[in-house]
């Protein structure tokens, strides 16, 4: 019994020296583990040469580059309209017709006063040969001391009379010709033809609707819209920062929604010079972006295409063949050591990438050169070849020069990135 109870505190003894060890153990391998040096998953890259092409893009609509809004001229109830939407017509062609009824009346009005006016005259015109004829005679016999000069004077006053008769009369008739004038005028306002050579894209009227021309603050009823659909254009709303790359005859692919499947070709014809203008109420509540206004003229549009339909234009900026480039995910921005810097001194930041040195980072400051899709061309600084840091962004933020760096697959730091 004794033997037993020795035997069982041996092991006893035994099993408590082993646990001592094994604990021994896991504090000195988690005491290395601690000092043994961290590394950073990234995934890698070489730098690589390609072609580049630099693209601004910009959304907008398709636009006719004649576009022709006829707008009523002169109030009148329409009585006739002679074309229909979508009608192709020319230069000349008859439109529409108001009634001109009132307008005729005040013509014929017109005419009788200048014919009346014209009858007066003729009487002043002899009432003033007669007058000047006495005048010249009560000169001669006041001249021979024959009359007095109260005669003289009279006849004087006679004949000035007449002389701002005469004058009187033919400004009426002037006022009477040219209230007639305006009045033919607006007889003319009342049938409309077409000014160009074009199709009727929109007839916003009936006939028997009243027309109304536009004042101060009501717009005038707009009667039909008549474009040329022989040059199209796309104008789109440029970002403030990519318009000052943008510039006249640069190439542009166009894409219209409404024909997904093809790319149309134009160039840049039009560039605005001043931002576009947006609600009052808009730029009072918001520092808003600024845009401009950019104007694509198609090459040789298809007759399908109209005037609205929604589009995108990728301007061509740049294009560089055989471009040294980095992914632009690569580049990242680190406060630069300025010796002898002031104290409080705002940092000076460079601009580079991280590469693969002998499994460790080192950055890289380079020069870049034009941008193209997710990619950048790099003008120095590295060489074609050269392995460098390309993400994950995580990583690349808190990337220093000298840390170790293990790459990996590029699908598992996507994941690694999404968590």
């Amino acid at each position: 019994m004794a033997e037993k109870k020795s035997f069982f505190r041996r092991k006893k003894r035994t099993l408590l020296v082993l646990g001592i060890i094994l604990v021994i153990g896991v504090i000195v391998l988690l005491n290395l583990q601690s000092q043994r040096e961290k590394t950073v998953k990234v995934t890698v890259e070489k730098v690589k040469r390609q072609d580049l092409t630099s693209l601004v893009s910009a959304s907008g609509e398709v636009k006719p580059k004649k576009n022709v809004e006829i707008s009523a001229q002169v109030p009148g109830r329409i009585i006739k309209i002679g074309v229909v939407e979508g009608q192709e017509v020319k230069a000349g062609d008859f439109l529409l017709k108001l009634d001109s009824t009132q307008y005729e009346a005040y013509a014929d009005r017109d005419r009788a006063l200048v014919q009346g006016a014209r009858a007066e005259l003729i009487q002043v015109e002899a009432r003033l040969a007669r007058d000047r004829s006495y005048y010249d005679r009560q000169q001669k016999l006041f001249d021979e001391e024959l009359i007095s000069k109260d005669q003289l004077e009279m006849a004087k006053v006679q004949f000035d009379v007449s002389i701002a008769q005469v004058s009187g009369i033919r400004s009426s008739i002037l006022q009477a010709e040219a209230s007639l004038k305006s009045t033919l005028d607006n007889i003319a306002k009342t049938t409309y033809v077409a000014p160009i050579d074009g199709i009727i894209t929109s007839l916003r009227v009936e006939e028997g609707e009243v027309a109304i021309i536009g004042t101060m603050n009501n717009p005038g009823t707009v009667l039909l819209t008549l474009a040329d659909l022989s040059v199209m254009e796309v104008e789109v709303e440029v970002d403030e920062t990519d318009v000052v790359g943008v510039h006249l005859g640069q190439e542009a692919n166009i894409r219209v929604d409404a024909f997904p499947s093809v790319t149309f070709k134009g160039q840049v014809t039009e560039i605005g010079s001043s931002a576009l203008q947006r609600s009052l109420a808009a730029s009072a509540s918001t520092q808003e972006a600024k845009d401009f206004k950019v104007v694509v003229t198609l090459a040789d549009p298809p007759q399908r295409l109209k005037p609205g339909l929604s589009a995108s234009a990728d301007i061509i900026t740049a294009e560089k063949k055989g471009a040294l480039v980095v992914p632009i995910a690569a580049l990242v921005l680190r406060e630069k050591p300025v010796e002898g810097a002031a104290p409080g001194a705002k940092p000076v930041e460079e601009e580079g990438v991280y590469t693969v040195d002998a499994s460790r980072a080192k950055f890289q400051p380079v020069v870049k050169g034009i941008a193209g899709g997710m990619n950048m061309e790099i003008i120095s600084g590295l060489t074609e070849g050269q392995e460098i840091v390309a993400g994950p962004y995580s990583a690349l933020r808190e990337l220093k020069d000298g840390v170790l760096i293990k790459p990996e697959e590029k699908a598992a730091a996507a994941k690694v990135e999404a968590k």
